[in-house]
């Protein structure tokens, strides 16, 4: 059988799969809309850290405003999801992000009236966590309505990419405009953003959950149906397991203050470049991700890239050059992009629509936890025994961990993306 131009640029494919953005007007406005609201909120993460800071002098206070995300996410994540399902995934993402806008906006008022005020800041930064709570399952269940199954590993490959970037660029142009401007051109910039995020909610199509036809008459969906529906779903418990080995035992990023005048000699330049060099790999990842949707087995790429993971950062730990460690760095962030692709695409294809918002709940939770229960992990390691025992002992208790979770759910590494099952 002769092989089509289209295939062939499908099996030479190397870059980012652009397919998701062409075949979609409506996934197109919506990744573009996040793209934009991920910089701008990182500009304002970086700006709310540095008043803060200017306010008190106390890194300590500057440290509270991850706990003022963290609990609203870990706290919400589950009952938005349930809500995700419950109501219109439009109406709940147009309303999240309308909440977003005005939050930022508030920002800016209040700084361009010459108000500064520790507990407004907090509060702000509180409620702009609720709004991500109960965005992120609205949106993420979209993905999977809007696309055909075999769009999901490219789309969630530049949902990968906006997030890295925002994450990336969004702190750089803060620190940027707030240096220039001040902190009320950032926050200002950071809701003209946004207006992008919210008409591309408002030109969605209405997306009530689909629910099994014994379900027509439910009207509310409950959290609890949603946890017993993951627990007998071995595939999808596999995806939160391998990633939690991944954040909670070799997560070294609460040591990198530590190991940059350890290790490396150096000073708050090296601990930039220590943090962004995961980053750096995982939008690296996404870029050159076109031959991910060439992958059916999704199970089996998850437990290669979490162990690629901590392989990388077990030999992180035993470097003492600062180059290789960012190279090895580097590569762990590109493993856990990939990780990510095929978990989001799991949870997106297996999962029936009526219950797809409440395993995105249970997926905030996993994601906002599990790094800051790896940064205690590290830290405590560290104070025990040695920077180096966390680091390296942590990557390989990761390998070991997900070798033995694969040997143990045998089904997880023999899914196929032409069948999933959950």
């Amino acid at each position: 059988m002769t092989e089509t131009a289209e295939q062939r640029v499908s099996r030479t494919r190397i870059l980012a799969d652009l397919t998701p953005l062409r075949s979609s007007p409506d996934y197109r406005r919506l990744w573009f809309g996040n793209t934009v609201s991920w910089i701008g909120q990182g500009m304002t993460a970086l700006a709310v850290s540095l008043q803060v800071y200017d306010i008190t002098g106390s890194a300590f206070s500057v440290g509270l405003i991850g706990l003022c995300s963290l609990v609203p996410l870990v706290l919400l994540g589950l009952y938005s999801g349930a809500v995700a399902d419950t109501v219109d995934r439009r109406k709940l993402g147009l309303f999240s992000a309308t909440g977003s806008f005005l939050l930022s906006l508030v920002l800016a008022v209040v700084t361009f009236a010459g108000v500064e005020h520790l507990g407004l800041l907090y509060a702000v930064v509180a409620l702009q966590a609720v709004c991500f709570a109960l965005n992120s399952p609205a949106r993420s269940s979209m993905i999977a309505r809007l696309l055909p199954a075999e769009q999901l590993p490219a789309a969630n490959a530049l949902s990968a990419m906006t997030s890295t970037t925002g994450g990336l660029a969004g702190p750089m142009l803060g620190g940027l405009i707030v240096g220039w401007w001040g902190y009320r051109a950032a926050y200002t910039v950071d809701a003209v953003t946004f207006t992008a995020s919210l008409y591309a909610m408002w030109r969605l199509p209405s997306m009530l959950p689909d629910r099994a036809e014994g379900k027509k008459g439910a009207k509310r969906a409950s959290v609890l149906d949603g946890l017993r529906f993951l627990g007998t779903r071995p595939n999808l418990r596999m995806t939160f397991f391998s990633d939690l080995s991944a954040m909670v035992l070799a997560h070294p990023r609460a040591l990198f203050p530590v190991v940059a005048v350890v290790w490396f000699g150096g000073d708050a330049k090296t601990t930039g470049l220590l943090v962004a060099a995961p980053a750096l790999g995982a939008l690296l990842g996404s870029v050159f991700s076109g031959w991910l949707g060439r992958v059916r087995r999704h199970g089996l790429a998850v437990l290669i890239a979490v162990a690629c993971w901590g392989g990388a950062i077990a030999v992180f730990g035993l470097t003492r050059q600062l180059w290789p460690g960012l190279v090895l760095l580097a590569l762990a962030g590109c493993a856990d992009s990939i990780s990510m692709v095929f978990r989001n695409t799991m949870l997106q294809a297996a999962v029936p629509d009526d219950m797809r918002g409440r395993l995105q709940g249970v997926f905030i939770v996993v994601v906002a936890g599990g790094p800051r229960l790896g940064d205690l992990v590290a830290g405590s390691v560290a104070d025990l025994t040695s920077p180096t025992v966390a680091v390296t002992g942590g990557g390989i208790a990761c390998v070991l961990v997900v070798c033995l979770l694969g040997l143990r759910w045998r089904g997880f590494a023999r899914y196929d993306a032409r069948d999933p099952q959950p």
